[in-house]
């Protein structure tokens, strides 16, 4: 099968396109024929081997992982002996990242406990943005955010990956959703159902008077102190993505805060969970949510795609569309 490898770690111009092994599932795993992919953040740090601690995990002089691509959405081609959930022909969707990765490939083995149907009313594409993204938003403003009906709360990066799943969750609990993005992204922030619209190179939100229940931050440039600022008494600061030094504050300095004051301030990493992603399904099947493609790349154009996303201004998701891979 072809493939997007990487043999060290460097800029996107060293993954390759090569032909590897068609992987076997083992008895509790299912084989996907990958229809589409999409890019992560994780991707390009994974490829980079930045921040250097991550290197503990994927590997300290030369990548472990050789495949990247965690989102993957497609047709179930074999399943293991002990598979329960799904038989041969079900188009399903999930993240692989606990599976080895391996989702910018024409096929990939994973856990059935990785994979859920895909609902009927999104395309291949569509389906392909959503876990990883999706269910980040969910579980920081769900599970750290603790997110209440009637709260205010602000999603800081609402254009991107998963600033647009989060604005939309956001509005499922039936709250008062504000969206920070730049000018040319506002209409679209107000078609995913945003209350009110901050345009970041024209207002500070975190200078301004208005005080929020809830911040999810999933990209600018704010200290922990500005969030601080702008939360009410009792509020909720949740980091989902950022620099490195807004990892190190919500690292360190968040729990210091949270035990000085009635405020709340955190980071976390989101896991994959199965019931997660099913629960964003529900939403999907219900038209709550509804995923955001910004570009489409072949599978070949992976590099070029990862390239695109760091630069930090993608609308939604990027899609790497690899059931039309040309031999």
């Amino acid at each position: 099968m072809l493939a997007i490898v990487c043999e060290k770690y460097g800029a996107p111009d060293i993954l390759e396109l090569k032909q590897v092994a068609k992987p076997t599932p083992k008895d509790d795993e299912v084989l996907v024929k990958i229809q589409a992919a999409s890019v992560n953040a994780a991707d390009w740090h994974f490829l980079r081997g930045e921040p250097i601690f991550m290197r503990l995990v994927s590997g300290f002089f030369r990548p472990k992982v050789k495949i990247l691509g965690a989102d993957i959405a497609g047709k179930v081609e074999a399943v293991g002996t002990n598979v329960k959930q799904f038989k041969i022909g079900d188009d399903v969707f999930g993240d692989i990242s606990d599976c080895g990765w391996g989702g910018y490939a024409e096929y990939a083995c994973a856990s059935e406990k990785a994979l859920v149907l895909k609902p009927a009313n999104v395309t291949y594409d569509e389906a392909a943005t959503i876990p990883f993204a999706s269910v980040t938003a969910l579980q920081g403003l769900r599970d750290k955010g603790h997110i209440q009906s009637g709260q205010s709360v602000l999603i800081n990066g609402a254009s991107g990956g998963v600033g647009t799943f989060a604005v939309q969750i956001a509005r499922s609990f039936d709250t008062v959703v504000t969206a920070v993005c730049s000018t040319r992204n506002l209409e679209g922030a107000r078609a995913l159902g945003a209350d009110h619209l901050i345009d970041y190179t024209k207002e500070d939100f975190t200078r301004n008077t208005k005080r929020y229940d809830l911040i999810m931050a999933v990209n600018g440039h704010h200290s922990i102190w500005a969030y601080k600022r702008t939360l009410q008494p009792k509020g909720t600061y949740v980091m989902a993505g950022g620099s490195g030094a807004q990892i190190f504050q919500g690292l360190f300095l968040g729990p210091i805060l949270s035990l000085t004051s009635s405020q709340k301030l955190c980071n976390y990493v989101a896991r994959p969970k199965q019931k997660d992603l099913a629960f964003i399904k529900e939403l999907i099947e219900a038209d709550k949510i509804k995923p955001v493609i910004d570009r489409q790349y072949p599978l070949s154009e992976v590099p070029e795609a990862i390239r695109y996303l760091e630069k930090g201004h993608a609308r939604g998701k990027v899609v790497i569309q690899i059931g039309s891979v040309i031999r």
